[in-house]
């Protein structure tokens, strides 16, 4: 009786967390004109693609597309060897003064200089509107680095790296050759956890960038969305207002098919990772 409840139950809420990524999707490529008159709830009415094929010729959508894929693989790379280069010296026994340097990393979780005296300082280093400012302050997180130390800690059995030692290598050998190729399920973890951060990032971009050109996906679906361009898009080709607003209606489900399907499609490949890296590494220790 408790696996069928269980099972009724867990069905349910899989159809209420999957219903609204699906109708979505069914209406991106449905007629606006079904969407508007609630006749559209399950699949595509009037199936076609206008919506995607007015996205992707506006040259804002493309352009910020190109940038937060660039920001985002940038941005992940770089944080996932800053947090290895942290949480591998931390997880040895033999590094003296790590505590220390855990406690000043700890800090940093909850003290911070505030947004003008960190805005200022990116000022004077230069990094206002440039690719940096959006893969460089937050190179890395110290919650991350803890998850990735207590899986070294807890994963990686120490006899094997005395071991390596014993024979000659060096930490940088001993990290590479042994304890990376054995930490793969909590890097899927980061790549995942960083990549996804990057991709939905726009305050950063939001304070930092003032180029058009240089804004990230996020910054100019928000514009779209929220400042009214859609509209002014949809006048440039001359529609009728009743046109504009069913075309509105579409854009809207496109445009946020565009902005989430890079990570839908990311997911599967590391979700056989995900699991095992996330409950091994938030052992805290």
């Amino acid at each position: 009786m408790f696996n069928v409840v269980n099972i009724l139950l867990l069905s349910f809420i899989t159809v209420l967390v999957l219903y609204p990524l699906y109708f979505v999707v069914s209406a991106s490529f449905s007629n606006p004109t079904y969407i508007l008159k609630g006749e559209m709830w399950l699949w595509p009415k009037g199936f076609n693609v206008d919506s995607y094929t007015k996205v992707f010729e506006n040259k804002d959508i493309v352009n910020g597309f190109i940038n937060t894929l660039k920001y985002t693989t940038i941005g992940t790379l770089i944080n996932l060897i800053m947090t290895i280069m942290a949480a591998y010296p931390l997880s040895r026994k033999d590094f003296y003064g790590k505590n220390v340097i855990m406690a000043i990393f700890v800090f940093t979780m909850f003290f911070g200089g505030g947004l003008i005296p960190t805005y200022l300082l990116i000022r004077d280093l230069g990094m206002i509107d440039t690719l940096w400012v959006m893969v460089i302050p937050n190179a890395v997180a110290v919650w991350n680095i803890i998850i990735m130390r207590t899986f070294f800690q807890t994963t990686i059995p120490l006899e094997l790296q005395e071991s390596a030692q014993i024979d000659g290598c060096g930490n940088i050998r001993i990290l590479l050759k042994i304890v990376l190729p054995l930490s793969m399920p909590v890097i899927a973890v980061m790549i995942l956890f960083y990549a996804v951060g990057h991709w939905n990032s726009y305050f950063q971009a939001l304070i930092y960038l003032s180029d058009k050109e240089n804004f990230p996906l996020q910054l100019i679906l928000r514009e779209i969305l929220i400042r009214g361009e859609m509209d002014e898009m949809i006048k440039a080709t001359s529609e009728t207002f009743l046109n504009q607003k069913l075309s509105v209606e579409g854009l809207k489900y496109a445009v946020l098919i565009v902005a989430n399907l890079p990570m839908l499609i990311l997911y599967p490949f590391l979700q056989r990772y995900f699991v095992k890296g996330f409950m091994v590494g938030s052992i805290k220790g």
